[in-house]
């Protein structure tokens, strides 16, 4: 019923298996790095063939759905002259039927980067609530059952570049983000209760571009836990009870950092974005300033800017924008090999590993199936011929698809 690999810390309290029931309830799934091994999804599909339902969804959004207790969640951003409508969505799962839709902010539209949305964030549902934030927006929690707001958040004004992106996590009834915009950067715990801030860290960090973009990752360490939220020109760890800073490895001047972090065997794995995008395994066992004595190798070939890497077994996996893929050994960084997924390119979504298989899905809706060894070994290559960089939610027997458009179902 319900699974967990650490017990330890009460984060994964919230987090439910696949096995038992069909469950992506944030970003990158259950454990945030993209697994879902239990399931056993189509490996071949077409735009017509496989797909269980298809509706339309109003608006444009590239965050990921999520999937609970036999629904779909989805949030996206409407354009009403002049203004933007952000909304939460929800769907039955079983065959797509709308249930409620629910405005929670109206904006003043604002430019943003042609490659961002104004609903980017992913939501997280838990224990019957729906938590969606909207970055410089604002951030809100929802009855799951009816849409109905519970509290809103909107005193945390910040000046954002090209819009907004990173996720919130949860932990111990506090709901996590960074908040890294054009100036004065900083990660915030809001309490999910009530949505009133618990803590607020200032991110201290001397860079030319304080913008960026990424998830945090909640991970445990010798026994305690620890946030880890990449940043312009540093990843730092945290203690996600009250914000105060554990380590930091520094990067340089890496900045707009989309990636997801992963964690394996004591060590973070973290992409520094622009303009030259270095993937760093670093030991977390540290304290202070880590970067001269925690890191454990380097890759600079093929990192990716925009999606997340993912780890199979002893093997790290991760395909650049443009669709190179890269295998290297997790351990010591030695590389395996270094294919090209297709020829088209585009790629912002980040990777899931089900049944066996690892997905890539491009910005012109194909998945480029492949088996994760040394080698590489290509399954399947699937056009679903609609364009959209969300990444997939993973269902038990298949997955759930946002596109520029629609949300579908694809499954037996």
């Amino acid at each position: 019923m319900i699974r967990r690999i650490i017990t330890l810390f009460p984060v994964l309290a919230v987090l439910t298996s696949l096995s038992a029931a069909d469950s992506w309830p944030e970003f990158r799934g259950p454990l945030g790095d993209g697994h879902a091994p239990d399931s056993t999804p189509p490996t071949t599909w077409t735009a017509t063939s496989k797909v269980r339902w298809k509706v339309p969804v109003a608006g444009k959004a590239w965050s990921s759905p999520v999937v609970a207790d036999g629904r779909v969640y989805v949030t996206s951003a409407v354009t009403e002259n002049g203004q933007i409508s952000l909304r939460a969505l929800c769907f039955q799962l079983d065959d797509g039927t709308p249930v409620w839709d629910r405005e929670v902010f109206k904006k003043t539209e604002i430019k943003i980067h042609q490659k961002n949305s104004h609903a980017s964030p992913t939501p997280v549902y838990a224990e019957g609530k729906l938590y969606v934030h909207f970055g410089h927006d604002g951030t809100a929690a929802l009855n799951a059952a009816d849409g109905t707001l519970l509290w809103t958040q909107t005193t945390l004004p910040y000046s954002p570049v090209h819009g907004n992106g990173g996720s919130p996590v949860l932990y111990d009834g506090k709901l996590i983000f960074s908040c890294d915009g054009q100036a004065d950067p900083f990660i915030v715990a809001l309490s999910a209760a009530d949505g009133s801030i618990v803590w607020k860290t200032p991110r201290n960090v001397t860079v030319q571009r304080t913008f960026s973009f990424a998830t945090p990752l909640l991970i445990e360490v010798n026994g305690k836990p620890q946030l880890i939220s990449p940043a312009s020109g540093a990843v730092i760890s945290y203690n996600p009870a009250d914000g105060s800073e554990i380590w930091r490895f520094r990067y340089g001047e890496g900045y707009s950092v989309v990636p997801r972090p992963l964690h394996r065997n004591g060590v973070i794995y973290v992409c520094s974005g622009f303009n030259r995008a270095i993937l760093f395994a670093v030991r977390a066992d540290g304290t202070g300033d880590v970067t001269d004595t925690h890191l454990v190798w380097q890759d600079d070939k093929t990192v990716p800017k925009e999606s997340s890497p993912i780890l199979v077994d002893d093997l790290i996996f991760f395909n650049d924008d443009k669709g190179i893929l890269s295998c290297l050994d997790a351990a010591t960084g030695k590389e395996h090999y270094r294919e090209r997924l297709d020829g088209r390119g585009g790629y912002s979504a980040s990777p899931v590993y089900a049944g066996g298989h690892l997905y890539f899905h491009n910005g012109d809706g194909v998945t480029t199936v492949i088996k994760p060894d040394k080698v590489f070994r290509k399954v399947a290559e699937n056009q679903l011929g609609e364009y959209g960089l969300s990444s997939f939610a993973v269902l038990s027997k298949g997955f759930v698809i946002r596109t520029e458009g629609h949300l579908l179902r694809l499954g037996d």
